[in-house]
């Protein structure tokens, strides 16, 4: 069968919907080389894969370094991971001979490296799709919006990364959104066409298959048997915007005095000793097996990370959806307008407005009406079977054996 190149980068929301895929694809006898970071070895090599690595530190310093406060500042923040994960690839593959690519739509400089290696090439989105048209509009009102002596030296250094990457790799980029995008000739999406924001405007190269939920294969299984004995409230803000300890405090106030039982995982970034009084109806762990729990759920609290959303829907579980970040609050806005829960703002956030959308939720049997049936289009969309089916239909296409 096929050699398969997998590019990745290193963070839990662009790996975990992969892992399904990986190893459907090594059950159907395909050999995946699979880079990512380190931390994510273990995970990604339980699957059958071979695990090649480049440097996070290296990585994150470059992508942070072309700025943090506009979206093109990001773009060139990818741009400059170039240096960091091209040469580690070739290096370590040199001699090496690849039948196609799979590569993330952010991180890993997937498009740069398909062109380079002549690779027919798979973009793997684990957000929500993004049109040329949407990114295009989104820079021209950056350019409106913000004072011309901001947005001069920030297009300044796309166009020279650009022609760094033209006289280095010999491999043009002829707009910002193939660098944000990653855009091939096959799109896997890890949603539905209906959870999508304007789904039906991608054409028949976007196979949305719905969410890729698979066992984690790292998970502590017998863990949470205690608490799986009835529905629990569950509280994440997922492991990136998880060092809040004012907003874990603030639910134990809010629910603290309540009949409810609450299960909250805070990570590692902060300790239980940082909350103080833990109320008595509150489990609060650092880890949470979350898809191990979430069948036990009646109601799920979260930042709104795709991965966390998906999941919680895909097991008919209402949402309140507090945004951090990033496409958090899209993902919050297509939760509202599905009618399947919440969504508040951490930064107004008082304990009795959450009390009270706790009981809003729990009381309101629309909420649950929505959520059943979402659940019933995610369980039918296929997820990584689905993916998988698809890349074998694009292999067909190259002549791939």
């Amino acid at each position: 069968m096929a050699r398969v190149l997998f590019m990745n980068g290193g963070s839990e929301g662009h790996i975990n919907p992969t892992i399904g895929v990986v190893q459907e694809l090594i059950s159907r006898g395909e050999e995946v080389v699979y880079f990512c970071i380190e931390a994510f070895r273990e995970r990604i090599e339980k699957t059958g894969a071979t695990v090649r690595t480049f440097d996070d530190q290296q990585f994150i310093k470059a992508f942070i370094s072309g700025g943090r406060d506009h979206m093109l500042e990001r773009i060139n923040g990818l741009l400059l991971t170039a240096d960091i994960v091209i040469p580690s690839v070739l290096e370590q593959i040199k001699e090496e001979q690849f039948d196609y690519i799979i590569h993330d739509s952010m991180f890993g400089c997937g498009r740069l490296l398909a062109q380079l290696l002549q690779l027919p090439a798979i973009n793997s989105c684990t957000s929500f799709a993004q049109s040329k048209e949407s990114i295009d509009r989104e820079l021209e009102q950056f350019s409106i919006d913000v004072p011309t002596e901001i947005v001069k030296p920030i297009y300044d250094q796309f166009q020279n990364l650009t022609m760094m990457v033209k006289e280095k790799y010999d491999v043009e980029i002829h707009s910002p959104y193939e660098v944000w995008c990653n855009p091939a000739p096959l799109t896997i999406v890890y949603t539905t066409r209906e959870f999508q924001p304007n789904g039906e405007s991608f054409d028949q190269t976007y196979k949305f298959v719905g969410p890729s939920i698979s066992t984690r294969l790292s998970l502590e299984s017998n863990e949470f048997t205690a608490i799986q004995e009835r529905k629990h409230i569950y509280i994440s803000l997922g492991t990136v915007f998880n060092r809040s300890i004012n907003f874990y405090k603030l639910c134990m106030e809010a629910l603290g005095s309540t009949e409810q039982a609450i299960v909250m995982s805070i990570g590692n970034n902060v300790h239980l000793s940082d909350l103080g009084e833990i109320p008595p109806n509150f489990t609060v762990k650092p880890y949470v097996p979350q898809t191990e729990l979430l069948p036990y759920t009646k109601l799920f609290i979260t930042h709104g990370g795709m991965n966390s959303v998906h999941e919680a829907l895909y097991y008919g579980v209402p949402l309140i959806v507090i945004p951090q970040s990033a496409d958090q609050p899209i993902i919050a806005e297509q939760v509202d307008s599905i009618g399947a829960g919440i969504t508040l703002q951490m930064q107004s956030l008082t304990p009795a407005q959450l009390r009270e959308a706790v009981d809003q939720v729990l009381s309101d049997t629309a909420f649950f009406t929505a959520v059943a049936k979402i659940r019933e289009s995610f369980q039918e969309s296929g997820g990584y079977c689905q993916a998988v089916d698809e890349i074998v239909a694009f292999k067909r296409q190259y002549g791939i054996k």
